[in-house]
């Protein structure tokens, strides 16, 4: 399949045509296409939808951050594979050896149509020598973070001196806790479960989170305690605009939080991971206030040596579920990793606006052939690494020294500006009709897939729905995206487009 310029076909005037648009015109256009939708079937959730529309639909709605349940426990207890079949498919990493679960430790999960943010806690295990703090400090962490507890045990096993550590610890949340007692594979088992009452954390929970066992009832009594919203990563409607500063260990987040605030509000230092909460603060830049998120990840206490990375990408989920805009830090003077990358992942699956922030900046200053070097490399890994992200702004800054930060309010303006972006619906059935005029889609296996309709259901991030007649090439959507952008800016938000291919009623 060739790239998305195979729809180019010259230029296409787009830019002046929708600048001279009669929009009343255009708006009853639309409204005879919505009606020609008629003759198709439709879903219930087209109905809504559609419903929404005639209803003016304008309203922006900011989405509640979901509810967090996370899962703790001692290595090889089955977190991981409990995680998995709340999930309902293999996501978390599962294996005999303790302590294999890597990299995402943040799911979307749903239970009897409630939506909820899934938390495993197996991303990092502790080595045997510290067993009974490093998992009570990973507890910890968990319980700050969530909103409820999933405690599991190996019931086979019965509690050991670990799992006694983080019972004391539970014991004095106010959180609700869940006992879990895992791997009662049938009804024989049972009596080993009960044997955890003495724990004192209430009734246990008997499940096979191997085969399925006793996790619907689990879920149905976490579901009575679960709050709608999330009360750790609470959504906020008005206020300061929420900015997370995101990047791997010692970028340089701290220093730009220090040096937008105008004080030491963060606790700086060259041993990387050195900040261990978000810390919320309202600062004010270019005569606005802002509250920025800062969110380095864990202290790294000596014996947390290996989880700090872990945490760091906890605290990076945590942190997005409650800001608008993410400002992702780079540092010039390394080249980009896979572990930037991994965050501008995360904050594009978030649905956030994104601003790109290229720190030390100033060592690049320096007319050295070593310098000249790495901006020339610089270069090139932008062109090639981010070329997925660069509708997003980018500001060259030096947090260290403040330089050039006053350019960061622009960015972050414009960013969140596209963020809320609304095209009203008249406006953007113009804009397929002629794209679709000047670049049609190619056949395939002899037929044309046609958009019968288009509209922008939500905002935050921009959220396209197109009612078709096939399915459009990944490709000539990519393309609908980026003329999109290039019409009506979008610079800093992703762009959702999704599809919904309906036929025609058999009369």
């Amino acid at each position: 399949m060739a790239a998305d310029d195979e729809y180019e076909g010259g230029p296409d005037r787009l830019e002046e045509k929708m600048a001279d648009l009669d929009e009343e015109l255009a708006e009853s256009r639309a409204e005879a296409l919505r009606a020609s939708l008629a003759d198709y079937d439709l879903d219930d959730e087209d109905a809504d939808l559609l419903a929404g529309l005639t209803a003016g639909g304008e309203v922006v709605e900011l989405l509640p951050a979901l509810p967090v349940v996370a899962i703790v426990g001692r290595p090889n207890v089955g977190k991981s594979a409990l995680v998995n079949r709340i999930l309902g498919r293999r996501e978390a990493v599962v294996e005999d050896t303790p302590g294999v679960t890597r990299d995402r430790v943040t799911y979307k999960a749903e239970w009897m149509d409630r939506r909820f943010t899934l938390v495993d806690t197996g991303g990092w295990e502790p080595d045997a020598k510290g067993i009974d703090r490093s998992v009570a400090a990973q507890a910890e962490v968990a319980i700050d973070l969530s909103d409820v507890v999933l405690f599991v045990v190996d019931a086979m096993v019965g509690a050991t001196a670990t799992d006694e550590a983080v019972v004391r610890l539970l014991r004095t949340t106010k959180k609700p806790v869940f006992l879990v007692a895992n791997k009662i594979d049938d009804a024989r088992q049972e009596p080993e479960a009960a044997a955890l009452w003495n724990l004192g954390l209430g009734e246990p929970h008997p499940v096979s989170a191997i085969h399925g066992r006793g996790v619907a009832d689990l879920l149905d009594e976490v579901m009575k305690v679960l709050p709608d919203v999330s009360a750790v990563a609470k959504a906020e409607l008005g206020g300061p605009r929420r900015v997370a500063i995101l990047g791997r260990p010692n970028v340089g987040k701290s220093s730009l939080l220090n040096k937008a605030a105008g004080e030491e509000r963060v606790v700086v230092n060259e041993l990387a991971g050195t900040t261990r909460d978000p810390v919320d603060e309202i600062v004010e830049l270019g005569g606005k206030l802002w509250r920025f998120v800062d969110t380095a990840g864990i202290r790294r206490r000596v014996h947390l040596q290996q989880g700090a990375d872990f945490y760091a990408s906890l605290r990076t989920s945590a942190a997005l579920e409650k800001a608008e805009v993410a400002v992702v830090v780079l540092d010039v003077s390394q080249s980009i990793s896979v572990q930037d990358l991994n965050i501008i992942d995360l904050v594009l699956e978030s649905g956030r606006a994104l601003v790109l922030a290229f720190n030390k900046w100033d060592r690049l200053n320096d007319d050295d052939m070593e310098n000249a070097d790495r901006r020339r490399y610089l270069e090139r890994e932008i062109e090639q690494d981010l070329a997925h992200v660069q509708w997003a702004p980018r500001v060259n800054i030096s947090a260290r020294t403040g330089r050039h930060l006053d350019k960061l309010v622009p960015a972050l303006e414009t960013a969140l500006a596209s963020w809320d972006q609304r095209i009203p619906t008249g406006k953007f059935n113009a804009f397929l009709s002629e794209l679709v005029a000047e670049h049609p889609h190619p056949l395939r296996g002899g037929k044309q897939p046609r958009i019968l309709f288009g509209t922008q259901a939500s905002t935050r991030p921009p959220t396209f729905v197109l009612f078709t007649t096939g399915f459009l090439d990944p490709g000539y959507r990519r393309f609908i995206q980026r003329r999109l952008r290039e019409v009506f800016g979008f610079e800093g938000t992703p762009i959702v487009t999704n599809m919904r291919v309906r036929e025609r009623r058999q009369r």
